[in-house]
């Protein structure tokens, strides 16, 4: 397949996270000449700035809750030389060097790994120039660890620093970006990236967003020793998960020191200088406005099904709505949610549909609907239902290239069998997970939508803060909620707050994705080592 022309690929890559790495290495296996290029260091979101770094750091905050849960169950912090039992504290400078030891070598090895396969590297930033041609902008801009952003050219840019490569296919696995918010002085705000790349931690911190990413960094920064606040516009923070489990980590939250409020929309940010005890500091200033009336009848409750929200006692003051109120922070957060990062690729110029949610649209092979040689996987396309999660990134990377394969052997041979057959992602049974302390899992489909389908279903919902696998630990929000079909007795959806959440609802997805019943789990869970979390399955059952 490879043509005479050194610039000439049978598929470039534009990304290097795990969905671009797996359609490289899977077409790299057939012989494929490929290019892969990416604008920043090799290596992708999770890798890099995201699921790894992030649990580097709550490594640290699960050490921190723990001495918390414990104390006076037999264990307390060595008081010599006169320290308290407050001084076990998270050291951020420490951390983060720790930290580094992980995500430094990362870009170093997969551009290694990709050369010595055969995979031609670029750095720049890539854009279409027609439906089979890529220029790759400030070629070579990229110096190793360099983790700013190089979406602004005037960054050693060069107007003919550019280089022009053709190819039969394309595969675009861009991942994602904070979303713009669009609001007065959005540039003071620091994203989810640069706060892993923090040498040290503010006292005062805002998170705006009641998302994932909010949570997540909050109690980390909470844990060790920040002040911290979460900003949500609406009454239904993590939205995804079920609202009962949902209910008990902000009550955690409240109770480990975060500020949480909720209908509460940020409208401006702005710096401010401040002299404190001689000290003149840079203040930032947090305009937000109350977007629900007290006495509002459409006022969100989950005694009327939750199809808006949770109960108010969440948070809500009493204030009129559009109530502009501030708060002042040393530091203000973006976790607001992400968007698909294709904005730079000149997508109309090679005739590829898209839109800004769901990036590039695709269809049932996660092929472009009017472009057919060019396959997206991952965050850069979102419209068939797949979530944002490493997991998938690597499973539709897979299947896009099996589906390169058969386009490729379908139009050269006459031998249609069955391994040339596209696939089709299946995204039933993924688990998602929110890494607080204690975790969030859920799988499957929540309550409210087995209510709006009109499933005939059981709900069991019990807290098992009192449970021993609970109790031994000190963990007091702990519980459980899972869904069943009446009729099939297969279980429909799992949703889990506890320690070991995140491993345990794996059990769940495996049982939901391959259909077996709740009577056959709960008989194999009653055969799994005790005393463990998972054994606790057969109570759940």
């Amino acid at each position: 397949m490879n043509n005479s022309s050194s610039h000439f690929y049978d598929l470039v890559i534009i990304g290097t996270g795990v969905a671009a790495s797996t359609v490289a290495y899977e077409c790299n296996a057939y012989g494929w000449k490929i290019a892969i290029i990416d604008s920043r260091p090799f290596g992708g979101t999770c890798a890099l700035r995201g699921c790894d770094p992030k649990k580097v750091l709550i490594a640290a905050e699960e050490a921190i809750d723990w001495k918390i849960r414990m104390k006076g169950k037999g264990i307390e912090v060595n008081q010599n030389n006169g320290n308290n039992a407050n001084d076990f504290t998270i050291k951020w400078e420490d951390l983060e060097k720790f930290k580094k030891t992980f995500t430094d070598p990362v870009p170093r090895n997969r551009e290694e790994g990709f050369l010595k396969a055969g995979i031609d590297t670029y750095h720049g930033i890539a854009e279409f120039v027609c439906k089979n041609k890529i220029k790759i902008k400030n070629h070579n801009i990229y110096k190793e660890n360099d983790f700013d952003n190089t979406n602004n050219d005037s960054k050693n840019n060069k107007e003919n620093d550019f280089k022009i490569i053709e190819g039969k296919y394309f595969v675009i696995a861009t991942g994602a970006k904070p979303r713009p918010l669009k609001i007065e002085g959005e540039q003071l705000i620091t994203t989810s990236d640069q706060f892993l790349e923090l040498t040290s931690l503010p006292k005062n911190i805002v998170f705006i967003g009641g998302g994932y990413i909010s949570f997540e960094f909050a109690f980390v920064a909470v844990h060790a020793g920040s002040k911290v606040t979460i900003l949500h516009r609406n009454h239904k923070p993590l939205d995804i998960f079920d609202y009962d489990l949902v209910k008990k980590i902000i009550e955690k939250s409240k109770h480990i020191g975060i500020n949480t409020l909720f209908g509460k929309e940020v409208i401006k940010i702005e710096e401010k200088r401040t002299n404190n005890n001689g000290t003149s500091q840079n203040k930032l200033i947090v305009h937000y406005k109350q977007r629900y009336n007290n006495s509002s009848s459409s006022l969100p409750s989950s005694t009327n099904t939750n199809k808006k929200g949770y109960d108010i006692d969440l948070q809500l003051e009493t204030e009129t709505t559009n109530h502009i109120s501030t708060i002042e922070a040393d530091l203000v957060v973006h976790g607001a949610g992400r968007i698909p990062q294709i904005d730079e690729l000149n997508l109309e110029t090679a005739g590829i549909e898209y839109d800004n949610k769901n990036g590039i649209m695709v269809n049932e092979y996660l092929q472009s609907v009017s472009n057919p040689n060019i396959y997206a996987a991952g965050d850069a396309t979102l419209n068939l239902g797949g979530p944002p999660l490493t997991p998938i990134g690597i499973y539709e990377g897979r299947i896009v290239a099996h589906n390169l394969l058969c386009d490729y052997n379908n139009k050269t041979t006459a031998n249609n069998n069955k391994n040339n057959k596209k696939e089709k992602p299946d995204y039933t049974g993924v688990p998602s997970v929110v890494f607080t302390i204690p975790p969030i899992a859920s799988v499957g489909i929540s309550e409210q939508v087995a209510k709006d389908k009109g499933l005939q279903f059981k709900t069991l919902y019990t807290d098992t803060s009192n449970w021993f696998s609970s109790k031994r630990i000190g963990e007091h929000y702990s519980a459980f909620k899972i869904i069943t079909d009446e009729k099939t007795d297969k279980i429909l959806g799992a949703h889990i707050i506890r320690h070991n959440a995140e491993e345990i609802i794996n059990i769940f997805a495996l049982a939901i994705r391959s259909g077996i019943s709740k009577k056959d789990l709960k008989n194999t869970a009653a055969l799994f080592t005790y005393p463990t979390n998972s054994s606790d399955i057969v109570y759940m059952l």
